[in-house]
Protein backbone atom coordinates (compact mmCIF):
# COMPACT_ATOMS: atom_id res chain seq x y z
CA UNK A 1 0.00 0.00 0.00
CA UNK A 2 1.32 3.32 -0.90
CA UNK A 3 1.80 6.86 0.83
CA UNK A 4 -1.50 7.86 -1.52
CA UNK A 5 -3.68 4.86 -0.24
CA UNK A 6 -3.21 5.98 3.42
CA UNK A 7 -3.82 9.70 2.88
CA UNK A 8 -7.12 8.36 1.04
CA UNK A 9 -7.93 6.54 4.02
CA UNK A 10 -7.50 9.41 5.83
CA UNK A 11 -9.62 11.40 4.00
CA UNK A 12 -12.20 8.84 3.38
CA UNK A 13 -12.36 8.70 7.52
CA UNK A 14 -12.43 12.28 8.47
CA UNK A 15 -16.12 12.17 9.17
CA UNK A 16 -14.97 9.87 12.48
CA UNK A 17 -13.27 12.59 14.13
CA UNK A 18 -16.02 13.91 15.92
CA UNK A 19 -17.68 11.04 16.82
CA UNK A 20 -18.51 9.71 20.29
CA UNK A 21 -16.66 6.18 19.93
CA UNK A 22 -12.97 5.42 19.39
CA UNK A 23 -11.83 4.11 15.80
CA UNK A 24 -9.13 2.29 14.81
CA UNK A 25 -8.32 1.11 11.63
CA UNK A 26 -5.08 -1.25 10.81
CA UNK A 27 -3.56 -3.26 7.89
CA UNK A 28 -3.22 -7.00 7.27
CA UNK A 29 -0.60 -7.05 8.80
CA UNK A 30 -1.92 -4.82 12.20
CA UNK A 31 -0.17 -1.81 11.27
CA UNK A 32 -2.41 1.12 12.99
CA UNK A 33 -3.36 3.67 9.98
CA UNK A 34 -6.02 5.41 11.16
CA UNK A 35 -6.83 6.66 14.88
CA UNK A 36 -9.86 8.94 15.07
CA UNK A 37 -9.49 11.46 18.38
CA UNK A 38 -11.32 9.34 20.65
CA UNK A 39 -8.76 5.95 19.60
CA UNK A 40 -5.87 8.48 20.10
CA UNK A 41 -7.53 9.21 23.55
CA UNK A 42 -7.91 5.86 24.46
CA UNK A 43 -4.38 4.24 23.00
CA UNK A 44 -2.21 6.94 23.32
CA UNK A 45 0.42 6.31 26.34
CA UNK A 46 2.92 9.07 27.81
CA UNK A 47 2.59 11.28 24.49
CA UNK A 48 3.29 7.88 22.11
CA UNK A 49 0.80 7.17 19.17
CA UNK A 50 -0.15 3.83 17.85
CA UNK A 51 -0.34 5.29 14.33
CA UNK A 52 2.17 3.77 12.52
CA UNK A 53 2.58 0.70 14.52
CA UNK A 54 2.02 -2.95 14.64
CA UNK A 55 -0.76 -3.52 17.39
CA UNK A 56 -0.28 -7.25 17.60
CA UNK A 57 2.26 -6.87 20.51
CA UNK A 58 -0.34 -5.03 22.07
CA UNK A 59 -2.57 -8.52 22.47
CA UNK A 60 -2.33 -11.33 24.27
CA UNK A 61 -1.11 -14.54 21.86
CA UNK A 62 -5.40 -15.78 21.85
CA UNK A 63 -6.31 -12.26 20.52
CA UNK A 64 -3.47 -11.92 18.48
CA UNK A 65 -5.20 -15.48 16.65
CA UNK A 66 -8.53 -14.75 16.99
CA UNK A 67 -7.68 -11.31 14.49
CA UNK A 68 -5.97 -13.19 12.10
CA UNK A 69 -8.70 -15.85 11.90
CA UNK A 70 -10.85 -12.87 11.62
CA UNK A 71 -9.11 -11.52 8.83
CA UNK A 72 -8.76 -15.20 7.11
CA UNK A 73 -12.30 -15.93 7.09
CA UNK A 74 -13.41 -12.00 7.32
CA UNK A 75 -15.44 -12.75 10.06
CA UNK A 76 -16.91 -10.29 13.43
CA UNK A 77 -16.16 -10.17 16.81
CA UNK A 78 -18.40 -8.70 19.39
CA UNK A 79 -18.32 -8.36 22.76
CA UNK A 80 -19.04 -5.60 25.97
CA UNK A 81 -16.33 -5.10 28.62
CA UNK A 82 -16.64 -3.56 32.07
CA UNK A 83 -13.36 -1.23 33.04
CA UNK A 84 -12.91 0.36 35.97
CA UNK A 85 -16.80 0.70 35.81
CA UNK A 86 -17.04 2.11 32.30
CA UNK A 87 -19.20 -0.66 30.12
CA UNK A 88 -18.19 -0.57 26.68
CA UNK A 89 -19.27 -2.26 23.51
CA UNK A 90 -16.32 -3.45 20.93
CA UNK A 91 -16.93 -4.33 17.59
CA UNK A 92 -14.32 -5.37 15.19
CA UNK A 93 -14.66 -6.40 11.56
CA UNK A 94 -12.32 -6.77 8.62
CA UNK A 95 -12.81 -3.99 5.91
CA UNK A 96 -12.38 -4.33 2.28
CA UNK A 97 -11.19 -2.44 -0.82
CA UNK A 98 -12.54 -3.25 -3.64
CA UNK A 99 -13.96 -6.06 -2.42
CA UNK A 100 -10.44 -7.91 -1.17
CA UNK A 101 -10.09 -7.85 2.85
CA UNK A 102 -7.35 -5.13 3.78
CA UNK A 103 -7.04 -5.07 7.60
CA UNK A 104 -9.43 -4.69 10.78
CA UNK A 105 -11.36 -1.97 11.99
CA UNK A 106 -12.54 -1.83 15.71
CA UNK A 107 -15.07 0.45 17.34
CA UNK A 108 -15.41 0.76 21.06
CA UNK A 109 -18.00 2.79 22.49
CA UNK A 110 -19.35 3.20 25.86
CA UNK A 111 -22.49 1.91 27.09
CA UNK A 112 -24.89 2.05 29.96
CA UNK A 113 -24.51 -0.31 32.54
CA UNK A 114 -28.60 -1.23 31.83
CA UNK A 115 -29.64 -0.35 28.51
CA UNK A 116 -32.95 -0.55 26.55
CA UNK A 117 -33.30 -3.68 24.50
CA UNK A 118 -36.06 -3.46 21.83
CA UNK A 119 -37.56 -6.48 19.54
CA UNK A 120 -38.86 -5.07 16.34
CA UNK A 121 -40.78 -6.48 13.16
Amino acid sequence: MNEQFFKDIEEALAWAEGTHCAITVSDLEGKVIFMNERSRATFDKEGRTMLGQNMMPCHSAKSQEKIRHMIETDSVNCYTIDKQGVKKMIYQTPWRKDGKVCGMVEISMVIPQEMPHYVRG
